[in-house]
């Protein structure tokens, strides 16, 4: 999808860019695929803000996505392509033979009217899900299972795409978007293809209204603060952080300390660390 810019008739729109919405073809979600979202403002339950600068923005629905791809050896007809305001991605809505509808992630090639199916006789063509150990090395794929049976969990967003480089005994190395080459079991699912709207990276919002739509509230900088707000705050005229490093509110390293655990469980299907 093209990036369409506007006529700068106001300062903000001089900047203001979009993604193209023409390949959309449905503007109405489904009503039964819909639940409804609670917005948290970044509170946890006890009232407490726990994410900060969350809040307002648009109300939203919940659009349910199936991850795992329920139906299988089952031929489904895509409907539409639709937006999704929780995700990057585009969703594809399918329609199986007998009638019942669920929405999935859009590949890019994906369009209305062509057939998707799930299961280990599938066809290696975008937006067909099969097993690890039945898809061609080099393949792109998005949607991976780490579990099997557990639904896809990794590769989801705008843009992206894994690539199954060699498979041995019950793994199959991958190497993700960050560029972490991963070992996965060869009987998890992964849809093929590469997640549609890949410009979604490339939008400039243009005004910090259009952030607040979405939910985003001001980021105040710890340097404009007071010394009992924040670390880096204080100092006489325009200053430095003061503070050796830059740190969080708490004092947590800001900038390239790792906060991963040093003896998680998943390291030892991590091939290679990411760029």
């Amino acid at each position: 999808m093209p990036i369409r810019k506007y006529k700068p008739y106001t300062p903000s729109r001089r900047h203001m860019t979009a993604v193209d919405t023409s390949e959309l073809s449905k503007k109405e979600p489904e009503r039964s695929l819909l639940v409804a979202r609670h917005s948290s403002g970044g509170r946890n339950s006890n009232g407490r803000v726990t994410s900060r600068h969350r809040g307002g923005g648009h109300k939203r629905m919940i659009r349910i996505v199936d991850f795992k791809r329920r139906k299988r050896d089952v031929a489904a007809q895509v409907m539409a392509l639709e937006y999704d305001p929780n995700r990057s991605a585009r969703l594809a809505l399918l329609q199986y033979p007998d009638g019942e509808k669920s929405y999935i992630l859009a590949p890019r090639e994906l369009k209305p009217g062509m057939q998707v199916m799930a299961g280990p006789q599938a066809e290696v063509t975008p937006g067909n899900a099969l097993p690890l150990e039945a898809i061609p090395l080099g393949t792109f794929i998005h949607n991976i299972e780490l579990e099997p049976g557990r639904g896809g969990q990794i590769v989801r967003s705008a843009g992206g795409a894994a690539q199954l480089l060699a498979k041995e005994g019950v793994f199959a190395t991958l190497r993700l978007p960050s560029g972490e080459m991963r070992k996965v079991r060869t009987e998890c699912y992964a849809t093929v293809g590469q997640v549609g709207n890949e410009d979604h990276g490339a939008v400039s919002l243009g005004k910090a209204g259009r952030a607040r739509w979405m939910g985003r509230m001001p980021h105040t900088r710890g340097l404009a603060m007071n010394p009992h707000d924040h670390p880096h705050g204080g100092g006489e005229g325009k200053s430095g952080q003061g503070n050796p490093h830059p740190v969080s509110p708490w004092g947590q390293l800001a900038k390239g300390f790792k906060t991963r655990k040093k003896r998680k469980l998943s390291d030892r299907y991590i091939v290679k660390r990411r760029n």
